[in-house]
């Protein structure tokens, strides 16, 4: 008898871009873990004789302004970049499923100011935001991935108030109620379990939208600083020689460009596979 294929993975392979981006997801993450076995050169060891060297079969993506190996760099770019992105999720994440689920719940007053103040923390462009939080903190990769997370943050505790406002009054929460369940069991038992498929959606592309700006962060200077091997600082030397050393700043640009599209990608695919509504279509 054969076994049934899970309907998420049936899914997934009948979507064309969903799969697409799940492949890049999976490079990306594999590319991370795998970066001292698969990089042909330490990322930071400088050969002053090769320095701006065209892309060979010595140097698949050339040189940088010292000789270091770009591919090289970029293959250990992605631990970055992952490492960006799950670090803002877990920051942006963590309060913002807390305090959406307690606006929710409580509702009221309560509700109101927590609400307004996210809305505050929204009325501001990300980036913009992004930059004055990273420019008072000071230029580092931690200051910056403090200051993505902040601007993430109203993202996760709308969407969980959301979710929090129907399933409150869903039966089993009332049944619960009815039985003297208090309001952090109610939370932390019924209310957020059972919002975490659109969180893990969300999430998803909270991934991407983290690495974009963490390397726009770094290309202005205020993200990871040299010689930290991050896309978006390659990308920020790179646009000094982009008219004769064209490489430099197009292959880290590229990686972004992927990692981002891949993020996006498998992101909206995941919230059409969880969304019995459209999934049923």
């Amino acid at each position: 008898m054969k076994k049934k294929m899970p309907l998420t993975l049936y899914l997934i392979l009948k979507s064309p871009l969903t799969l697409f981006g799940a492949v890049l997801v999976i490079l990306l993450i594999l590319m991370a873990i795998f970066a001292p076995l698969i990089a042909p050169y330490n990322p930071n060891r400088i050969s002053l004789r090769e320095k701006l060297a065209p892309p060979s079969l010595k140097h698949p993506f050339g040189t940088d302004e010292v000789g270091r190996d770009l591919l090289s760099r970029v293959i250990y770019g992605s631990r970055i970049s992952l490492q960006v992105g799950i670090v803002v999720v877990l920051l942006a994440g963590i309060p913002g499923i807390l305090i959406g689920a307690f606006s929710g719940y409580y509702g009221g007053q309560f509700d109101n100011i927590i609400m307004r103040l996210m809305d505050i923390v929204m009325a501001f462009p990300p980036l913009v935001l992004a930059l004055s939080i990273a420019a008072a903190l000071g230029p580092s990769l931690v200051n910056s991935m403090m200051a993505v997370a902040f601007i993430m943050i109203p993202k996760f505790s709308r969407l969980v108030r959301g979710e929090t406002l129907s399933l409150k009054e869903k039966p089993f929460v009332l049944a619960t109620r009815a039985q003297g369940g208090k309001p952090l069991y109610i939370i932390f038992r019924h209310i957020i379990p059972n919002s975490l498929s659109s969180v893990i959606v969300l999430a998803s592309l909270v991934m991407g939208d983290a690495i974009l700006v963490a390397a726009s962060l770094s290309f202005i200077g205020l993200g990871a600083q040299p010689p930290t091997p991050e896309w978006g600082a390659l990308v920020s030397v790179g646009r000094k020689y982009i008219l004769d050393q064209w490489w430099y700043a197009t292959f880290p640009g590229l990686f972004i460009f992927l990692a981002v599209m891949g993020f996006n990608l498998f992101g909206d695919g995941l919230r059409d596979i969880l969304d019995p509504k459209i999934r049923g279509r």
